[in-house]
């Protein structure tokens, strides 16, 4: 069992679900103030570690997330590219949530916002000066993590150009490597913190390949292949990935009580899975869950 695992089963309940949901509603929110007055983030909601520390404006912490993926342009532009950035980040963002279940993005999301302020308030601790961070390397991190984890995954560039994911993926990082050599020592230390979850969440996540869709699939096929010895016995099965005590020593089980019929999961499906109910005398049924 890995770092993550044991995370997930201690504090995985407090996960948010549709995590991409709620961010979107905060792009929407900052993209209105910035046409509405373009000042007023600046001077209010902008992560100001000086205005934290020496005015106690805490709120900072969290309203800097209002700013839109793009900021400069005509009203048009503004209004257009905002529209396609905001709604890419929140179909890589739910689908990597899908992939990875919510725990696991939640960590990776809540990793990116603590490395932003950090970077932030190391840059006015050593220099005494407010420097402008935003959501620019947060959205960035969430487009790798989806790079390393569908790399063959095609985008239309200009809607025309089919491009895999994984060379955009190379490009961003190329650019941030560049940036990093040749800017200066602030910008170092702003793109190494704030790129921290994902080089932390990677680094830990000993076991990440698995996720790959190419091994999901791969793992189905061998599973498919494979006949059940009619010796072993199962007492327990994941009502979501089928995986009983036999795929491995480490694995644990659990039973839900909010699902009925005595459904019983997995480590990494006990806080990720839909609950279940009963199918009724009309027919009718709730939710059901799904493999991944």
């Amino acid at each position: 069992m890995n770092f993550l695992n044991k995370l997930e089963r201690k504090f995985g309940r407090f996960a948010i679900p549709n995590l991409m949901y709620y961010i979107v509603v905060l792009y929407i929110a900052g993209f209105l103030i910035r046409m509405i007055n373009p000042n007023f983030y600046l001077k209010y909601l902008c992560l100001a570690p000086g205005a934290v520390i020496h005015e106690f404006q805490v709120w900072r912490v969290v309203t800097f997330l209002l700013w839109p993926p793009v900021d400069s342009g005509s009203t048009l532009t503004l209004l257009i590219f905002n529209f396609f950035m905001i709604y890419l980040y929140y179909s890589l963002g739910n689908t990597l949530e899908r992939v990875w279940g919510t725990f696991r993005f939640n960590l990776y999301f809540l990793i990116g916002i603590l490395g932003t302020i950090l970077a932030s308030f190391l840059l006015y601790a050593l220099t005494g000066t407010n420097y402008l961070l935003t959501t620019q390397y947060l959205n960035a991190s969430l487009f790798m993590a989806f790079a390393v984890t569908f790399p063959d995954m095609q985008f239309y560039l200009y809607g025309i150009l089919p491009i895999k994911a994984k060379w955009l993926g190379l490009f961003d990082g190329a650019i941030f490597l560049l940036n990093f050599l040749v800017g200066s020592w602030a910008t170092r230390l702003e793109i190494l913190v704030s790129m921290a979850n994902f080089l932390l969440f990677f680094a830990i996540s000993r076991n990440y390949k698995n996720i790959y869709p190419k091994a999901m699939k791969q793992k189905r096929a061998t599973k498919g292949k494979i006949k059940p010895m009619s010796a072993q016995k199962v007492h327990h099965r994941c009502a979501v990935c089928g995986r009983t005590e036999n795929d491995g020593e480490d694995l644990e089980f659990r039973y839900c009580s909010k699902c009925e019929g005595g459904l019983e999961y997995c480590q990494d499906h006990l806080y990720t899975h839909k609950h279940v109910t009963k199918t009724t005398a009309t027919g009718m049924e709730t939710e059901v869950p799904k493999k991944l």
